[in-house]
């Protein structure tokens, strides 16, 4: 009985199931070209981004975990490593102590702008290598669909 039910999935599923193995494989190859070239993880490079565009580059600690999907310890840990390499600091808030915001430094900026040339460049490449241009313009109208309306992408403003 379950061998049938796994075999008799709907499109549906079957569809989410290449979306998950298409995100890991990509995400995993896209993170360890950012490691090896710029000494940044994924989740690096988009905490540095979303600090890029918050309002004066800061945002409150737990704000920026919830909009990168990790606990709050994993922002912690995230966090604490931008920091050691000074592309972070922490700031406080004037009003309650209990606020911890993160603050893009001026070398976590440069370190974004640095990283996006060769990041964004390597996702066209990726995705060019394997779908031709009407496929990429479909997968992109079918996944904005699927999405949350966050269309701000991958380049750092100012760039």
């Amino acid at each position: 009985m379950p061998s049938q039910v796994l075999s008799e999935q709907s499109i549906g599923v079957h569809a989410f199931t290449g979306l998950l193995k298409a995100h890991a494989s990509t995400t995993r190859r896209l993170n360890a070209q950012l490691v090896a070239d710029h000494g940044l993880t994924i989740n690096d490079y988009e905490v540095l981004l979303r600090l890029a565009r918050a309002p004066d580059q800061r945002m409150r600690r737990v704000d920026l975990a919830e909009q990168v999907l990790l606990t709050a310890s994993g922002i912690t840990r995230l966090l604490d490593g931008l920091e050691r390499g000074g592309l972070v600091e922490r700031g406080s808030c004037d009003t309650d102590r209990r606020v911890v915001y993160a603050v893009l430094t001026d070398a976590g900026l440069a370190k974004l702008h640095e990283a996006a040339r060769s990041h964004l460049a390597q996702v066209d490449a990726l995705f060019a290598e394997r779908l031709g241009q009407d496929e990429l313009e479909q997968m992109a109208d079918l996944l904005w669909k699927l999405g949350d309306g966050d269309s701000a992408g991958c380049d750092p403003p100012g760039g």
